[in-house]
């Protein structure tokens, strides 16, 4: 009596213990099973990857296959077992990766790459439209991609959602940099961030109160340092303030107080971004000229041509330069500093994207209900549908909306 009831038991716990496995195969069966491909990057310094392994576990979870190239996560800490013990498929042949539905990279694809994609492919991407090639551009469009510039993104808020978490990084990670330059181990002026009773405060100027900017201002000031901040925009520094909630010295673009702000400081950022084209110049070299010796410059807007004349592109390999006996940090991924950091950020942004694409049963059903990842789409079956690159290039342009609606 009493070996039937503990078999009777077992049987119901057992029952269980299987429950939510049958429920999330139901869940699976319902969602449009989809192959995601992460392939290595081969961008220089580019060190991040678009997902994480939780990340992994998640889309898997879901009813879909990932499949990640061998050594994929190795710049961002992420080994092959890390991945494939989340239900990831690892594979070492690269053309297994781009046989997938749905492409996730960091940096825009090169035209070998492109190579080995196939026709009506789904491309999450950097687009970089600083370095963006013709010639990459038509290779996508005559295979008839999908593209998705993960720079367009916007969430529910209309915020550019990847811009605004690179930047914080970003923000964050130039006063840390800052810090690590003005010592006198990396040759600075051996000077320490910040300041204590009877010593004075580091003096650091910002140049853009943007997200980059405030981000490098809350930094600087949790650390003790004074900080400037010069923007052209009034609302811009009053929405700095505000989100700060402690008043710093700020400051519309007026050149004879920027001088003497920069010719007397310790640091200088450059974080001023343009909304189309390069960067404005705003540091003639007579200035950088005129600085305290072993001051630091970072020129975080490099990647769009720099606000410093004296700036040149460097790499994390061989970061600084001096000139006129002021070091010069001129970037243009600080992010991949960080690698790990800026993954995890990256990875909240796809993965809900991802699980949409599949229970929305397709790219189309995601695009066509959110109008933030409609506007990253730049690319649609073959169709150019950003008008800033068909002016930039020439070519025709097609209004997603009624392709969309040409093709129901």
């Amino acid at each position: 009596m009493a070996t039937g009831l503990r078999e009777g038991m077992a049987q119901i716990a057992q029952k269980g213990l299987l429950q939510p496995k049958e429920t999330l195969s139901e869940i699976n069966k319902k969602s449009n099973s989809l192959c995601i491909g992460i392939p290595k990057e081969i961008s220089f310094q580019e060190n991040r990857i678009a997902l994480t392994p939780l990340s992994v576990a998640l889309l898997v979870n879901n009813g879909h296959k990932v499949i990640i190239e061998s050594g994929a996560g190795n710049g961002a800490n992420f080994s092959d077992k890390d991945y494939s013990e989340q239900g990831a498929q690892i594979s070492f042949d690269k053309k297994e990766i781009f046989a997938s539905d749905v492409l996730v990279k960091i940096a825009p694809p090169m035209l070998e790459e492109i190579a080995l994609m196939h026709k009506g492919q789904t491309l999450i991407s950097a687009l970089q439209m600083g370095g963006l090639k013709e010639a990459g551009l038509k290779a996508l469009m005559n295979k008839k991609i999908n593209a998705l510039c993960f720079e367009n993104l916007r969430d529910e808020g209309n915020v550019l959602s990847v811009v605004r978490a690179m930047s914080e990084i970003v923000g964050a990670t130039s006063i840390f940099i800052a810090a690590e330059y003005l010592s006198s181990v990396t040759g600075g002026k051996g000077l320490m961030l910040g300041g204590f009773t009877g010593v004075p405060p580091t003096e650091i100027v910002i140049l853009g109160a943007g997200t980059v900017g405030e981000y490098a201002a809350r930094t600087a000031l949790s650390l003790g340092a004074e900080v400037k901040v010069f923007d052209s925009s009034i609302y811009r520094l009053r929405r700095l303030q505000n989100n700060l909630g402690s008043r710093v010295f700020t400051s519309v673009m007026q050149p004879i107080v920027l001088e003497k702000a920069i010719t007397t400081c310790d640091v200088v950022i450059g974080a001023i971004r343009a909304s189309h084209g390069r960067s404005p110049c705003l540091v003639m070299e007579e200035t950088v000229a005129r600085m305290k010796p072993d001051s630091v410059v970072i020129d975080v807007s490099i990647d769009q041509g720099g606000c410093f004349e004296t700036s040149e592109v460097t790499n994390h390999e061989d970061p600084i330069f001096r000139k006129h006996d002021v070091i010069h940090y001129c970037v243009p991924n600080i992010a991949s500093r960080v690698p790990r950091t800026a993954s995890y950020a990256l990875t909240n942004i796809f993965t809900p994207i991802l699980v949409d694409i599949g229970d929305m049963g397709g790219l189309m059903g995601v695009v066509w209900s959110k109008a933030g990842i409609r506007d990253a789409l730049y690319i649609y079956q073959g169709h150019l549908t950003n008008k800033d690159l068909a002016n930039r290039f020439n070519i025709p342009y097609k209004d997603i909306e009624l392709l969309v609606v040409s093709n129901q």
